[in-house]
């Protein structure tokens, strides 16, 4: 199989990337501290570029002209969240498909030099992905409200990669590796000028991502699998999942006995380090990194039909000049957008509504100039998680110059984080004038407000992230939340809370039992956060609490490596700044931090519990 990557526009943004580092990010952080004093100024500068409208001709192409029809409705049950279930609309059986319909206007649109296409008012059901192209701007009208199939074959039916029984699959990324899978709701791969739009939130985008498959009573949500993470609340099962299912993390028969099988070239160690211990290797979430690691090219890391890696709903790849905006999705069977490779890309006023396994809101990943700006998220997982490629998939390069700004965080894992998957780096990140809310307290609550997440598997650097005035009138997550860690740690299992409760988590030892390979320690250094103000709540003993601890930073752990020696030098965690901060009274009142591998960390008037601390630690 031959596949086509858009080489040419694929060197031409990264050599512009290159140039941006050069200018914005390409230096050591030491010395673009003291020739930039304001880091603000840069952030600046990205808002007002990116400020500028796009612009399409004035045109427009309703979907009815090329044959869409509304949908009448029906009642179901399904799943709203891990846990929850409820009548659920969906439509009715033997409704109007209206893919191609869609599809046709936008190819119509993209033919006579763009315009837009217009879907007004009303349900529609679509079974296939909307694929945008240059000079597009889908709009959706007050009322209008997509309801994607349910059903996993009808994306893989329009792919350009015949993959014979794995169906028609599109070049995509899960998890920051490459590959072929199943095409997300809306698509995009290589194109200028594009924009998703609603005129409203009642402009919806839904992913039917707990609705049962027809027949039965498993959904996307259910490929999930097993549930890792210790203490968790409101998130303790994955629907109607039981142990024996098809999973993404269960080991699946379609996959190779061996490694050798796909990379004949690998020496016996090699092989040994990549498949880890036992057949966990086999499942399709870990198979696909072990790809990544033997060299695999992309041809020949196929997945869709047969297999268990859900797509995202808005995915777009290798593009420049996008805008999303105004609408709201909800209900993914993944992350909820998912953009790749993209350069001078807005998300402007969206709302990010989804409870189910891995519904991140917004994941930029080795992107290069992005604004998020007036967003809502209430999300399953991360609220907004900044990605750069995992394991060898790094040749995108690192996600860099990023404004977030003016957003409101409901439920989620973390509010604003960094990773997991980081291997290609990030900088320059700016996140500023946020309101971490965290309504559902009680039942569902934000795990932590600002979090890195890495290990010696992601590897990767983050420096240059700049957070200024947030609010987080209800505190995170007051209870802890733990991963386990690896044999021989000097990090005892169930001990240290980076999976949830703390306000800022540094977690440089993310899951590291899901990993074969750690041979990479990432690097991180010159973070700045000011102006942090946490409430508190009335926890379930009548006592005010904003979290379990004000601050988790776990460096680099030197023991989890099993790569060749010498060993690599693994750094600790520098140059982290808190300043002008209130976290609120921590239920861990004797230990209000945490830190291990950490050097000259500066709390400067910073408040925990009502004392005040000005100074600098180290671990």
């Amino acid at each position: 199989m031959s596949i086509n990557i858009n080489q040419r526009r694929r060197n031409l943004m990264k050599a512009a990337s290159a140039a941006g580092a050069a200018l914005a990010g390409g230096v050591p952080a030491a010395a673009q501290a003291a020739s930039e004093p304001d880091p603000w100024e840069r952030a600046a500068e990205i808002v007002k570029r990116l400020s500028k409208p796009l612009n399409f001709r004035k045109e427009d192409f309703p979907v009815t002209k090329y044959g869409a029809a509304p949908c009448k409705l029906r009642k179901v049950k399904g799943w709203i969240s891990f846990e929850d279930e409820k009548l659920l609309d969906t439509p009715v059986l033997g409704a109007k498909d209206c893919y191609s319909a869609f599809a046709a206007a936008i190819a119509a649109c993209h033919k006579a030099g763009g315009g837009r296409v217009v879907i007004p008012a009303g349900d529609w059901y679509c079974a296939g992905p909307i694929v945008l192209l240059s000079n597009v701007h889908v709009h959706l009208k007050k009322g209008a409200h997509i309801y994607f199939s349910n059903n996993p074959g009808d994306y893989a039916k329009y792919g350009d990669f015949d993959c014979g029984k794995n169906g028609k699959l599109v070049i995509t990324r899960w998890q920051s590796n490459d590959c072929l899978n199943f095409a997300s709701m809306v698509y995009a791969y290589g194109q200028d000028n594009i924009a998703f739009t609603g005129e409203d939130w009642t402009s919806v985008i839904n992913g039917q991502g707990g609705l049962p498959f027809e027949g039965g009573n498993d959904c996307w949500w259910t490929w999930k699998g097993k549930q890792r993470t210790m203490n968790s609340i409101a998130q303790g099962s994955t629907p109607n999942y039981v142990a024996g299912k098809p999973a993404g993390n269960a080991e699946n028969a379609l996959n190779p006995k061996s490694m050798i099988e796909v990379a004949p070239n690998l020496t016996e160690e090699e092989r040994l380090l990549i498949q880890g211990e036992g057949g966990k290797w086999r499942a399709d979430e870990h198979y696909l990194p072990a790809l990544s690691e033997a060299g695999v090219p992309l041809a020949r890391r196929v997945f869709g039909l047969g297999h268990y890696l859900r797509p995202s709903m808005v995915h777009i790849i290798g593009c420049t000049n996008v805008l999303l905006q105004g609408y709201q999705v909800t209900h993914t069977p993944f992350w909820q957008h998912h953009p790749v490779h993209c350069r001078n890309l807005v998300i402007r006023n969206v709302f990010c509504n989804s409870l189910g396994p891995n519904s991140d809101g917004f994941d930029p990943e080795a992107c290069d100039h992005v604004l998020v700006e007036g967003c809502t998220f209430d999300s399953g997982d991360d609220c907004i998680a900044i990605k750069a490629g995992k394991n060898q998939d790094t040749h995108f390069g690192p996600s860099q110059n990023i404004v977030i700004q003016k957003c409101v965080m409901q439920s989620g894992h973390g509010a604003v984080t960094l990773g997991s998957e980081m291997a290609g780096g990030i900088q320059n990140v700016y996140a500023q004038d946020l309101v971490f809310e965290n309504i559902n307290w009680a039942t569902n609550p934000l795990n932590t407000a600002i979090r890195l997440k890495t290990n010696l598997n992601r590897g990767g650097y983050l420096r240059n992230f700049y957070v200024r005035n947030v609010s987080i009138p209800n505190g995170v997550q007051t209870s802890p939340s733990f991963y386990a860690s690896l044999p021989g740690s000097p990090i005892q299992s169930r001990t240290v809370a980076t999976a949830a409760g703390a306000v800022v988590t540094f977690d440089c030892d993310y899951a590291p039992i899901a990993d074969s390979v750690r041979t990479r320690p990432p690097i991180v250094t010159n973070v700045q956060i000011s102006n942090v103000k946490v409430g508190n709540v009335k926890t379930k003993d009548g006592k005010p609490a904003s979290c379990f601890q004000a601050i988790v930073i776990l460096g680099p752990v030197a023991s989890d490596y099993n790569g060749p020696q010498p060993m690599p030098v693994v750094v600790p965690v520098t140059d982290v700044t808190i300043t002008d901060c209130d976290f609120g009274t921590p239920v861990n009142d004797k230990a209000p931090w945490w830190l291990y591998n950490v050097k000259g960390l500066k709390l400067k008037n910073v408040t925990i519990g009502g004392t005040v601390h000005n100074t600098t630690l180290s671990a």
